[in-house]
């Protein structure tokens, strides 16, 4: 098959791109996630799932896990995971000048500087009840005229302290007047920023691709699999978990509950290439339009991971490795934090600017990493016994071969020159 032929090298279908972006754009700052869960991907879910897949549902969060054989325990469970979970920015209080003091979370605070957001409050008559303010800005200085040199000369930065919601608020009374908005101390406010095509061929940008991105990868693999006649061997929880942003606690708590087998985190990573000013960090040359990357340390199992790189060989998919310390820093540590014992691993995609209002992305990796799990998904449900095969077959490395130096082998007949 030519390599044209292949998903991953053609543009994204029109539906796939509109699904993502409607999957990006969903409001579901951390704890209030049902947006995107119930409000996409729900309904999208229920397009495709053929009669008899279940969807999970939780108490505590608003996520969700999309089960292919519900109560067939016997099976071996595969759990692949997106977190549908924003970072947001919280009202910390309100100034008599009308400024709303904001905590600026998991933001560095320069990056917010001007940019549009929407806050969302709870009616203080109707505890349940939200509305949705637009138009604000964040700001801290005001001008570049009431800034110390220090600042204007970048030798100086913006503290968290000092960033506050604008709301154009004037005349008398102006606190009062927020006030008057049900504006509380604790509202969520998130980047007012849908995503866009970038300028150059297959990109895109925009908010919050942390991690709306896993949780379009997640839903469409799931729509492969589905279309593809399910697994029979193999149950695939497909699941969009909470509270990432804050710990990773919604994913442990599903693996907690369902008890994978095998569990793969999916969320984005870092184009190191283009990253600025880390050159002397020497970090893995993951670079944004190479194809998907696979997690390789931590916890991450070289059993799994072996299935997924032969796969991505067999069908000539990029794959990128990535080279991670004691944490993946995803939801591929669900597991472990939940004491389930399941081989794990974590897939993302490099991207730019990431935890800004301008995340950059190429849609590429994006489809090579569906087509990746979708074909892994069918490659475990392949073997004999999945059981036995991830009990039976760690790797060895006391049984690993010897590489001799290029230079020491001797060919027939030739006498050893090396001097005396």
């Amino acid at each position: 098959m030519s390599e044209q032929n292949f998903p991953w090298t053609r543009p994204m279908p029109a539906p796939q791109f509109t699904l993502m972006r409607d999957i990006l754009a969903a409001p579901s700052p951390i704890g209030l996630e049902a947006a995107m869960t119930y409000g996409v991907l729900k309904p999208y879910f229920e397009t495709f799932a053929p009669e008899g897949w279940h969807l999970h549902q939780f108490k505590g969060t608003a996520g969700v896990v999309l089960d292919t054989h519900p109560d067939r325990d016997d099976l071996f469970k595969v759990m692949i995971i997106g977190h549908a979970d924003k970072i947001r920015m919280q009202v910390r209080s309100i100034g008599d000048d009308g400024k709303i003091w904001i905590n600026t979370d998991s933001f560095l605070p320069t990056v917010l500087i001007g940019h549009e957001v929407k806050l969302f409050s709870e009616d203080p008559e109707k505890p349940g009840s939200y509305r949705v303010i637009e138009g604000g800005t964040v700001e801290a200085l005001g001008a570049i005229h009431f800034s110390d040199q220090a600042v204007r000369a970048g030798d100086k930065g913006i503290k968290k302290e000092q960033i506050y919601l604008d709301l154009q608020i004037h005349g008398e009374n102006k606190k009062q007047q927020v006030l008057n908005l049900g504006v509380r101390p604790g509202d969520s406010i998130i980047l007012d920023r849908p995503i866009r095509q970038g300028f150059s061929p297959d990109t895109f940008m925009g908010a919050y691709l942390d991690n709306g991105l896993g949780c379009f990868v997640t839903a469409e693999v799931a729509r492969l699999i589905a279309e593809a006649g399910g697994t029979q061997k193999v149950r695939v929880l497909f699941a969009i978990a909470t509270y990432e942003e804050i710990g990773r606690f919604g994913s442990r708590v599903m693996a907690g509950e369902l008890k994978p087998d095998a569990l793969i985190g999916v969320d984005v990573n870092h184009d190191y290439v283009a990253a600025p000013g880390i050159g002397d960090k020497r970090m893995q040359p993951l670079e944004m339009g190479k194809g998907f990357t696979m997690a390789v340390g931590s916890i991450a199992s070289e059993q799994l991971n072996r299935i997924i790189e032969s796969t991505a060989k067999e069908h000539a998919i990029p794959m990128q490795r990535d080279m991670v310390g004691v944490d993946t820093g995803t939801d591929g540590m669900a597991g472990v934090l939940a004491a389930v014992d399941c081989a794990a691993t974590s897939i993302g995609f490099p991207i730019r600017n990431m935890h800004t209002i301008s995340e950059t992305g190429n849609t590429r990796d994006v489809v090579a990493a569906i087509h990746a799990l979708t074909y892994t998904l069918q490659a475990v449900d392949a073997l004999p016994d999945p059981h036995r095969e991830f009990l039976d077959n760690h790797p060895r490395l006391d049984e690993a071969g010897s590489l001799a130096h290029q230079g020491s082998a001797k060919p027939d007949g030739e006498k050893d020159k090396t001097p005396a």
